[in-house]
Protein backbone atom coordinates (compact mmCIF):
# COMPACT_ATOMS: atom_id res chain seq x y z
CA UNK A 1 0.00 0.00 0.00
CA UNK A 2 2.77 2.43 0.92
CA UNK A 3 4.60 1.71 -2.34
CA UNK A 4 1.45 2.52 -4.30
CA UNK A 5 0.86 5.67 -2.26
CA UNK A 6 4.46 6.78 -2.79
CA UNK A 7 4.25 6.10 -6.54
CA UNK A 8 1.05 8.16 -6.91
CA UNK A 9 2.44 11.01 -4.78
CA UNK A 10 5.75 11.00 -6.67
CA UNK A 11 4.12 11.11 -10.09
CA UNK A 12 1.74 13.85 -8.95
CA UNK A 13 4.62 15.88 -7.53
CA UNK A 14 6.57 15.92 -10.80
CA UNK A 15 3.40 16.45 -12.80
CA UNK A 16 2.54 19.48 -10.65
CA UNK A 17 5.90 21.25 -10.86
CA UNK A 18 6.03 20.68 -14.64
CA UNK A 19 2.95 22.80 -15.22
CA UNK A 20 3.77 26.09 -16.98
CA UNK A 21 1.55 28.02 -14.56
CA UNK A 22 3.98 27.15 -11.74
CA UNK A 23 6.92 28.76 -13.54
CA UNK A 24 4.83 31.82 -14.46
CA UNK A 25 3.56 32.41 -10.91
CA UNK A 26 7.01 31.85 -9.39
CA UNK A 27 8.55 34.26 -11.88
CA UNK A 28 5.97 36.92 -11.01
CA UNK A 29 6.51 36.26 -7.29
CA UNK A 30 10.30 36.57 -7.69
CA UNK A 31 10.01 39.90 -9.50
CA UNK A 32 7.51 41.21 -6.95
CA UNK A 33 9.69 40.17 -4.00
CA UNK A 34 12.85 41.64 -5.50
CA UNK A 35 11.13 44.90 -6.45
CA UNK A 36 9.50 45.15 -3.03
CA UNK A 37 12.87 46.20 -1.65
CA UNK A 38 13.28 49.46 -3.62
CA UNK A 39 9.53 50.16 -3.66
CA UNK A 40 9.35 50.01 0.14
CA UNK A 41 11.72 52.98 0.37
CA UNK A 42 8.91 55.45 -0.31
CA UNK A 43 7.07 55.15 3.01
CA UNK A 44 7.03 58.01 5.46
CA UNK A 45 8.14 55.96 8.48
CA UNK A 46 9.57 52.44 8.81
CA UNK A 47 10.38 51.12 5.32
CA UNK A 48 11.35 47.67 6.60
CA UNK A 49 7.82 47.12 7.93
CA UNK A 50 6.45 47.80 4.46
CA UNK A 51 8.92 45.32 2.99
CA UNK A 52 7.77 42.60 5.39
CA UNK A 53 4.10 43.36 4.63
CA UNK A 54 4.64 43.19 0.87
CA UNK A 55 6.77 40.07 1.12
CA UNK A 56 4.34 38.13 3.31
CA UNK A 57 1.39 39.16 1.13
CA UNK A 58 3.23 38.12 -2.05
CA UNK A 59 4.12 34.69 -0.67
CA UNK A 60 0.57 34.09 0.57
CA UNK A 61 -1.18 35.33 -2.56
CA UNK A 62 1.07 33.47 -4.99
CA UNK A 63 0.87 30.34 -2.85
CA UNK A 64 -2.93 30.56 -2.88
CA UNK A 65 -2.94 30.99 -6.67
CA UNK A 66 -0.68 27.96 -7.08
CA UNK A 67 -2.91 25.91 -4.79
CA UNK A 68 -5.95 26.95 -6.79
CA UNK A 69 -4.48 26.29 -10.25
CA UNK A 70 -2.35 23.22 -9.54
CA UNK A 71 -4.58 21.31 -7.13
CA UNK A 72 -7.78 21.91 -9.09
CA UNK A 73 -6.51 19.98 -12.09
CA UNK A 74 -4.91 16.88 -10.62
CA UNK A 75 -8.12 14.86 -10.27
CA UNK A 76 -10.05 16.50 -13.10
CA UNK A 77 -7.22 15.96 -15.58
CA UNK A 78 -6.88 12.31 -14.58
CA UNK A 79 -10.59 11.73 -15.13
CA UNK A 80 -10.74 13.58 -18.45
CA UNK A 81 -7.70 11.69 -19.78
CA UNK A 82 -9.11 8.36 -18.51
CA UNK A 83 -5.88 7.67 -16.62
CA UNK A 84 -7.77 7.57 -13.31
CA UNK A 85 -9.77 4.59 -14.56
CA UNK A 86 -6.55 2.76 -15.41
CA UNK A 87 -5.13 3.30 -11.94
CA UNK A 88 -8.32 2.58 -10.01
CA UNK A 89 -9.04 -0.57 -12.04
CA UNK A 90 -5.83 -2.01 -10.59
CA UNK A 91 -5.66 -2.96 -6.89
CA UNK A 92 -5.51 0.73 -5.88
CA UNK A 93 -8.39 1.99 -3.78
CA UNK A 94 -10.00 5.34 -4.41
CA UNK A 95 -9.07 6.68 -0.95
CA UNK A 96 -5.44 5.80 -1.62
CA UNK A 97 -5.64 7.52 -5.00
CA UNK A 98 -7.05 10.75 -3.52
CA UNK A 99 -4.59 10.84 -0.61
CA UNK A 100 -1.67 10.17 -2.94
CA UNK A 101 -2.77 13.00 -5.20
CA UNK A 102 -2.96 15.38 -2.25
CA UNK A 103 0.46 14.40 -0.92
CA UNK A 104 2.02 14.98 -4.34
CA UNK A 105 0.46 18.41 -4.77
CA UNK A 106 1.22 19.33 -1.15
CA UNK A 107 4.90 18.45 -1.65
CA UNK A 108 5.04 20.51 -4.85
CA UNK A 109 3.43 23.54 -3.20
CA UNK A 110 5.70 23.20 -0.17
CA UNK A 111 8.70 23.36 -2.48
CA UNK A 112 7.26 26.42 -4.22
CA UNK A 113 6.53 28.13 -0.90
CA UNK A 114 10.06 27.44 0.35
CA UNK A 115 11.45 28.94 -2.87
CA UNK A 116 9.37 32.11 -2.48
CA UNK A 117 10.22 32.33 1.21
CA UNK A 118 13.95 32.17 0.46
CA UNK A 119 13.67 34.95 -2.13
CA UNK A 120 11.72 37.03 0.38
CA UNK A 121 14.23 36.40 3.18
CA UNK A 122 17.12 37.40 0.93
CA UNK A 123 15.31 40.64 0.10
CA UNK A 124 14.58 41.19 3.80
CA UNK A 125 18.20 40.46 4.73
CA UNK A 126 19.37 43.10 2.28
CA UNK A 127 16.97 45.54 4.00
CA UNK A 128 15.59 48.72 2.48
CA UNK A 129 18.09 51.47 1.65
CA UNK A 130 16.40 54.38 3.40
CA UNK A 131 19.27 56.81 2.77
CA UNK A 132 22.20 56.96 0.39
CA UNK A 133 24.49 56.23 3.33
CA UNK A 134 22.96 52.81 3.93
CA UNK A 135 25.36 50.12 2.64
CA UNK A 136 24.38 47.66 -0.08
CA UNK A 137 24.42 44.09 1.23
CA UNK A 138 26.96 42.75 -1.24
CA UNK A 139 26.81 39.07 -0.11
CA UNK A 140 23.05 38.95 -0.75
CA UNK A 141 23.50 40.27 -4.28
CA UNK A 142 26.54 38.09 -5.06
CA UNK A 143 25.16 34.84 -3.65
CA UNK A 144 21.59 35.48 -4.80
CA UNK A 145 22.53 36.34 -8.39
CA UNK A 146 25.06 33.50 -8.41
CA UNK A 147 22.42 30.99 -7.31
CA UNK A 148 20.05 32.29 -9.99
CA UNK A 149 22.59 31.93 -12.79
CA UNK A 150 23.65 28.46 -11.62
CA UNK A 151 20.05 27.26 -11.28
CA UNK A 152 18.89 28.61 -14.63
CA UNK A 153 22.07 27.39 -16.32
CA UNK A 154 21.68 23.89 -14.92
CA UNK A 155 18.01 23.81 -15.99
CA UNK A 156 18.92 24.90 -19.54
CA UNK A 157 21.68 22.28 -19.67
CA UNK A 158 19.33 19.48 -18.55
CA UNK A 159 16.64 20.64 -20.94
CA UNK A 160 18.96 20.81 -23.96
CA UNK A 161 21.03 17.68 -23.41
CA UNK A 162 18.67 15.41 -21.46
CA UNK A 163 15.23 16.65 -22.50
CA UNK A 164 14.17 17.50 -18.92
CA UNK A 165 11.27 19.91 -18.47
CA UNK A 166 12.67 23.40 -17.93
CA UNK A 167 9.98 24.57 -15.48
CA UNK A 168 10.50 21.72 -13.02
CA UNK A 169 14.28 21.74 -13.41
CA UNK A 170 14.53 25.43 -12.52
CA UNK A 171 12.54 24.92 -9.31
CA UNK A 172 14.43 21.79 -8.28
CA UNK A 173 17.84 23.38 -8.87
CA UNK A 174 17.06 26.88 -7.62
CA UNK A 175 15.59 25.98 -4.22
CA UNK A 176 18.66 24.25 -2.70
CA UNK A 177 20.95 26.85 -4.29
CA UNK A 178 18.93 29.63 -2.65
CA UNK A 179 19.21 27.81 0.68
CA UNK A 180 23.00 27.95 0.32
CA UNK A 181 22.84 31.59 -0.81
CA UNK A 182 20.75 32.51 2.23
CA UNK A 183 23.03 30.66 4.67
CA UNK A 184 26.17 32.18 3.16
CA UNK A 185 24.60 35.66 3.23
CA UNK A 186 23.86 35.25 6.95
CA UNK A 187 27.54 34.55 7.56
CA UNK A 188 28.68 37.95 6.30
CA UNK A 189 27.86 41.58 6.89
CA UNK A 190 27.12 44.07 4.09
CA UNK A 191 30.83 44.46 3.33
CA UNK A 192 31.68 40.72 3.57
CA UNK A 193 32.75 41.05 7.21
CA UNK A 194 32.33 37.62 8.90
CA UNK A 195 29.62 37.48 11.53
CA UNK A 196 27.65 34.84 13.49
CA UNK A 197 24.65 33.45 11.61
CA UNK A 198 22.41 34.13 14.59
CA UNK A 199 23.10 37.88 14.31
CA UNK A 200 21.06 38.32 11.09
CA UNK A 201 18.78 35.28 11.29
CA UNK A 202 15.11 36.28 11.71
CA UNK A 203 13.46 33.25 13.25
CA UNK A 204 10.29 35.23 13.97
CA UNK A 205 9.69 35.80 10.26
CA UNK A 206 10.28 32.13 9.51
CA UNK A 207 7.60 31.23 12.06
CA UNK A 208 5.21 33.56 10.22
CA UNK A 209 6.10 31.87 6.93
CA UNK A 210 5.41 28.45 8.45
CA UNK A 211 1.90 29.66 9.31
CA UNK A 212 1.46 30.71 5.68
CA UNK A 213 2.55 27.24 4.56
CA UNK A 214 -0.16 25.76 6.78
CA UNK A 215 -2.76 28.04 5.16
CA UNK A 216 -1.62 27.02 1.67
CA UNK A 217 -1.88 23.34 2.58
CA UNK A 218 -5.44 23.91 3.80
CA UNK A 219 -6.33 25.52 0.47
CA UNK A 220 -4.76 22.59 -1.35
CA UNK A 221 -6.92 20.09 0.54
CA UNK A 222 -10.04 22.17 -0.16
CA UNK A 223 -9.18 22.24 -3.88
CA UNK A 224 -8.72 18.46 -3.93
CA UNK A 225 -12.08 17.97 -2.18
CA UNK A 226 -13.88 20.30 -4.59
CA UNK A 227 -12.30 18.68 -7.66
CA UNK A 228 -13.60 15.29 -6.52
CA UNK A 229 -17.02 16.31 -7.82
CA UNK A 230 -16.71 19.58 -9.72
CA UNK A 231 -15.00 20.54 -12.94
CA UNK A 232 -11.80 22.54 -13.08
CA UNK A 233 -13.44 25.95 -13.53
CA UNK A 234 -15.91 25.46 -10.69
CA UNK A 235 -13.20 24.02 -8.45
CA UNK A 236 -11.07 27.08 -9.15
CA UNK A 237 -13.96 29.38 -8.21
CA UNK A 238 -14.67 27.45 -5.00
CA UNK A 239 -11.00 27.51 -3.95
CA UNK A 240 -10.55 31.23 -4.58
CA UNK A 241 -13.90 31.93 -2.90
CA UNK A 242 -12.86 30.05 0.24
CA UNK A 243 -9.55 31.92 0.18
CA UNK A 244 -11.27 35.32 0.11
CA UNK A 245 -13.91 34.42 2.70
CA UNK A 246 -11.25 32.86 4.95
CA UNK A 247 -9.27 36.10 4.87
CA UNK A 248 -12.37 38.08 5.93
CA UNK A 249 -13.78 35.47 8.30
CA UNK A 250 -13.40 37.68 11.38
CA UNK A 251 -15.09 40.60 9.62
CA UNK A 252 -17.91 38.65 7.94
CA UNK A 253 -18.69 36.14 10.71
CA UNK A 254 -16.82 37.25 13.82
CA UNK A 255 -18.26 40.75 13.90
CA UNK A 256 -21.94 39.71 14.03
CA UNK A 257 -21.10 37.13 16.70
CA UNK A 258 -19.27 39.73 18.79
CA UNK A 259 -22.20 42.10 18.38
CA UNK A 260 -24.62 39.46 19.70
CA UNK A 261 -22.34 38.70 22.66
CA UNK A 262 -22.17 42.43 23.44
CA UNK A 263 -25.98 42.68 23.42
CA UNK A 264 -26.28 39.67 25.73
CA UNK A 265 -23.62 41.14 28.05
CA UNK A 266 -25.55 44.41 28.25
CA UNK A 267 -28.71 42.51 29.18
CA UNK A 268 -26.87 40.55 31.84
CA UNK A 269 -25.35 43.78 33.21
CA UNK A 270 -28.78 45.41 33.34
CA UNK A 271 -29.97 42.51 35.48
CA UNK A 272 -26.91 42.70 37.74
CA UNK A 273 -25.45 39.41 36.56
CA UNK A 274 -22.00 40.70 35.59
CA UNK A 275 -18.84 41.82 37.33
CA UNK A 276 -16.13 44.17 36.13
CA UNK A 277 -12.72 42.63 35.42
CA UNK A 278 -9.61 44.63 34.58
CA UNK A 279 -7.65 43.11 31.70
CA UNK A 280 -4.07 44.25 31.13
CA UNK A 281 -2.67 43.19 27.77
CA UNK A 282 1.06 42.66 27.34
CA UNK A 283 3.17 41.53 24.40
CA UNK A 284 6.72 40.24 24.20
CA UNK A 285 8.78 42.20 21.65
CA UNK A 286 11.61 40.91 19.52
CA UNK A 287 13.87 43.47 21.18
CA UNK A 288 13.50 41.57 24.47
CA UNK A 289 11.19 44.14 26.05
CA UNK A 290 7.62 43.55 27.18
CA UNK A 291 4.97 45.95 25.91
CA UNK A 292 2.16 46.62 28.37
CA UNK A 293 -1.03 48.40 27.40
CA UNK A 294 -1.13 51.85 29.00
CA UNK A 295 -4.91 51.82 29.49
CA UNK A 296 -6.19 48.61 31.10
CA UNK A 297 -9.34 47.24 29.47
CA UNK A 298 -12.43 46.89 31.62
CA UNK A 299 -14.58 43.90 30.70
CA UNK A 300 -17.93 42.85 32.08
CA UNK A 301 -17.94 39.11 32.77
CA UNK A 302 -21.33 37.44 33.09
CA UNK A 303 -21.93 35.03 35.96
CA UNK A 304 -24.41 33.10 33.79
CA UNK A 305 -24.01 31.69 30.25
CA UNK A 306 -24.45 34.51 27.76
CA UNK A 307 -26.65 32.31 25.58
CA UNK A 308 -29.26 32.39 28.32
CA UNK A 309 -29.71 36.11 27.53
CA UNK A 310 -30.73 35.36 23.92
CA UNK A 311 -34.16 36.47 22.70
CA UNK A 312 -36.16 35.58 19.62
CA UNK A 313 -34.04 34.31 16.72
CA UNK A 314 -30.73 35.43 18.20
CA UNK A 315 -29.70 31.97 19.38
CA UNK A 316 -30.42 30.44 15.99
CA UNK A 317 -28.54 33.24 14.27
CA UNK A 318 -25.56 32.81 16.60
CA UNK A 319 -25.56 29.06 16.12
CA UNK A 320 -25.66 29.39 12.33
CA UNK A 321 -22.76 31.83 12.35
CA UNK A 322 -20.79 29.49 14.62
CA UNK A 323 -21.33 26.54 12.30
CA UNK A 324 -20.30 28.49 9.20
CA UNK A 325 -17.26 29.90 11.00
CA UNK A 326 -16.21 26.38 11.99
CA UNK A 327 -16.53 25.15 8.40
CA UNK A 328 -14.75 28.06 6.70
CA UNK A 329 -11.01 28.15 7.49
CA UNK A 330 -9.98 31.28 9.35
CA UNK A 331 -6.83 32.48 7.61
CA UNK A 332 -6.64 35.50 9.91
CA UNK A 333 -5.19 33.29 12.65
CA UNK A 334 -2.45 32.22 10.22
CA UNK A 335 -1.63 35.73 8.96
CA UNK A 336 1.28 36.90 11.12
CA UNK A 337 2.23 40.05 9.22
CA UNK A 338 0.74 42.40 11.81
CA UNK A 339 2.68 40.74 14.63
CA UNK A 340 5.89 40.88 12.60
CA UNK A 341 5.58 44.53 11.63
CA UNK A 342 4.83 45.53 15.22
CA UNK A 343 7.83 43.64 16.56
CA UNK A 344 5.83 41.12 18.59
CA UNK A 345 7.30 37.69 19.32
CA UNK A 346 5.40 34.83 17.69
CA UNK A 347 5.26 32.03 20.28
CA UNK A 348 6.39 28.63 19.04
CA UNK A 349 3.42 27.12 20.85
CA UNK A 350 1.07 29.27 18.77
CA UNK A 351 2.70 28.02 15.57
CA UNK A 352 2.37 24.43 16.82
CA UNK A 353 -1.33 24.96 17.55
CA UNK A 354 -1.76 26.52 14.09
CA UNK A 355 -0.07 23.51 12.51
CA UNK A 356 -2.40 21.21 14.47
CA UNK A 357 -5.37 23.26 13.25
CA UNK A 358 -4.10 22.84 9.69
CA UNK A 359 -3.58 19.08 10.07
CA UNK A 360 -7.10 18.62 11.44
CA UNK A 361 -8.62 20.75 8.69
CA UNK A 362 -6.68 18.92 5.99
CA UNK A 363 -7.82 15.59 7.47
CA UNK A 364 -11.47 16.65 7.35
CA UNK A 365 -11.13 18.01 3.80
CA UNK A 366 -9.46 14.83 2.57
CA UNK A 367 -12.14 12.73 4.27
CA UNK A 368 -14.77 14.73 2.40
CA UNK A 369 -12.78 14.32 -0.83
CA UNK A 370 -12.70 10.53 -0.40
CA UNK A 371 -16.45 10.43 0.24
CA UNK A 372 -17.22 12.57 -2.82
CA UNK A 373 -14.85 10.63 -5.07
CA UNK A 374 -16.21 7.22 -4.09
CA UNK A 375 -19.27 7.50 -6.34
CA UNK A 376 -17.87 9.67 -9.09
CA UNK A 377 -17.93 8.16 -12.57
CA UNK A 378 -14.36 7.96 -13.88
CA UNK A 379 -14.92 5.82 -16.95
Amino acid sequence: MFEQLFAIARNTFFESIRQPIVLVVLLVATLALVLSNPLSAFTMEDDQRMLVDIGMATVFLCGALLAAFVATGVLTREIENRTALTVISKPVGRPLFVIGKYLGVAAALTLCTIYMSLVFMLAELHSVLQTVRDPIHVPVIVFGVGATFLGVGAAIWCNYFYGRVFASSVLVFMTPLLVLAYVFSLMFGPDFTPQPISLAFKGNIWLGLICLMVAIQILTAIAIAASARLGQVMTLCVTLGVFLIGLMSDWILGRPMSRLRAVWTDRARAEGLTEEVEVVRQFALTSGEVQIATNPEIQHVSSVPLTSMAEGWEMMQYGGLSVVRAIIPNFQVLWMSDALTQGHVIPVGYVAMSALYGVMYVGVALGLAVILFQRREVG
